[in-house]
């Protein structure tokens, strides 16, 4: 622990500066200029540059890459794709949940899809969201549901509910894949103005 410390000042700033300090005083030694009191005039110079030395910045936290986010996001989805098929809905409910599960699979393809969302943390955040928690919740609300309405029937038939919230997450996806495109446009409008400007 100590060596650690004591390594770990030797490559600090404040060692660095103060090192550069006192070698200018053996400097000013050699050229005459310190006299009989060298010593103190090095320790001092050496002093003098630690003190004024910019304080060491502690390291920025290392973050999980997006990409490999995105990969954990794609295997949960895999998983959550055994589950789905494992469930009963109803032919509205199932071909809702055929097209928004058609549009998670698109987004998270690997290719230039994936690397364009990866550069979006609120994009992969959202699409993690939807994965792991919104769309399992709303099946397994349905599935619920449905055993406490065939106990207590006359109410309001859960299959509704479902419909909607699957409305809702492919909107939600919808407009993940827009930003996306307008992401993508602005990048292709970008190299056109850079070509145009390169050929002037």
């Amino acid at each position: 622990m100590a060596t650690s410390r004591f390594v770990g000042y030797l490559e600090s700033r404040k060692n660095i500066a103060g090192s550069a300090c006192g070698l200018a005083g053996l400097a000013l030694t050699f050229a005459g200029a310190a006299g009989p009191l060298w010593p103190a005039v090095v320790v001092g110079l050496y002093g003098v540059g630690a003190l004024v030395a910019p304080p060491e910045r502690p390291p920025l936290p290392a973050f999980p890459d997006p990409s490999a986010q995105l990969d954990e996001v794609r295997e949960d989805f895999e998983r959550l794709g055994g589950y789905l098929a494992e469930v009963e809905l109803p032919p509205a409910a199932a071909g809702r949940l055929t097209e928004l599960t058609a549009l998670l699979a698109a987004l998270l393809e690997p290719g230039w899809v994936g690397e364009l969302l990866a550069q979006d943390p609120d994009g992969v955040h959202a699409l993690s969201r939807t994965v792991r928690q919104d769309l399992p919740e709303a099946v397994d609300s349905f599935v619920r549901a449905r055993w406490w309405t065939r106990m207590t029937p006359g109410q309001e038939p859960p299959e509704r509910h479902l419909e909607r919230q699957l409305t809702l997450l492919q909107e939600e996806a919808e407009r993940l894949t827009a930003g996306l495109r307008e992401i993508e446009a602005r990048r292709q409008e970008t190299h056109t103005r850079y070509l145009e400007d390169r050929n002037r």
